[in-house]
């Protein structure tokens, strides 16, 4: 018998998996001594991330919503 999960993935959750992602990537890029292009690809990645968290956050505290 399968036990049924219900799980919502919320937009801030989505975005730090993402922000996780590109530091991941990050990491992996400098690690390989990939091109300055590459890592700056990976910086402008984590630092969209965080602005588009920040405005999440502050769009779901001005209208009120509970879950992010």
């Amino acid at each position: 018998m399968a036990v049924k999960v219900k799980q919502t993935l919320t937009a801030a959750s989505v975005i730090i998996f993402g922000v996780v992602a590109w530091a991941v990537a990050l990491v992996v890029a400098l690690a390989t001594s990939a091109s300055s292009e590459k890592i700056w690809v990976c910086l402008v990645g984590i630092a969209l991330g965080l602005w588009g968290l920040s405005y999440t956050i502050r769009r779901a505290k001005r209208e009120h919503v509970k879950n992010l």
